[in-house]
């Protein structure tokens, strides 16, 4: 992929994780291939969604032109490219687990090429015992709160009750329980599936998320 790059160089690279931004520079230190990428995002516009990525950006000294403002999701990442048209030009999108649609079609609608990184993906862990005896619990009511911090861990949650055949009552049990979301983006999804949500982690980070929580469930 570096090399189809180097022959159509982007005009924008948007790094959306940490942990997928330190993905990618791993993989191209063990492929030999760091200078090429460092030289590649020298000449193009970086934007980093959030404070993760752009830590992990200014590690390896790559300027960093737009930044997304809090809460950092999609709608502050667009924002920060508003006034830079791509027609005719690529942009390169580090994929956080799953292609972020909305993303790729706004960019798309401004002209862009999307290429994607897909530097790590999220899927239902191997051994989903524990998520069904979840499911199970919130059937009988033994929950008290629940906790999302992220996107995915919703989907999973209810593509998991769908193969079980439970995922009917699924939103109704979790509403009826503190549901605790870490940020805009996850709540988003949450609410995709019908679930009601008691509290949002302001700022979108774990700290916040648990103060908030701790607060609630001390109250």
């Amino acid at each position: 992929m570096l090399g189809e790059l180097e022959t159509r160089p982007p005009k924008a690279a948007i790094f959306q994780t940490g942990v997928g931004t330190q993905a990618l520079f791993a993989a191209a230190d063990f492929l030999g291939v760091t200078p090429k990428l460092l030289g590649l995002l020298a000449n193009c516009v970086v934007a980093a969604r959030g404070p993760k990525p752009t830590a992990v950006l200014r590690s390896r000294q790559v300027r960093i032109d737009r930044s997304a403002r809090e809460p950092y999701t999609t709608v502050e990442v667009l924002e920060s490219l508003e006034d830079l048209s791509f027609r005719g030009e690529s942009v390169v999108v580090q994929r956080y687990g799953e292609s972020n649609l909305e993303l790729e079609k706004a960019l798309r609608a401004k002209g862009a090429e999307v290429v994607e990184i897909p530097t790590y993906r999220w899927a239902l862990p191997e051994d989903s015992g524990p998520l069904a005896a979840l499911i199970e619990a919130l059937d009988r009511a033994q929950v008290d709160a629940t906790v999302f911090t992220s996107a995915s861990q919703a989907h999973n949650l209810f593509a998991l009750a769908k193969k079980l055949g439970r995922d009917g009552p699924l939103a109704a049990n979790l509403s009826r329980t503190l549901v605790a979301s870490i940020g805009p983006v996850c709540s988003a999804a949450l609410r995709e599936h019908g679930v009601r949500i008691a509290l949002e982690a302001k700022p979108p980070k774990l700290g916040p998320l648990v103060a908030a929580l701790d607060q609630a469930l001390s109250a």
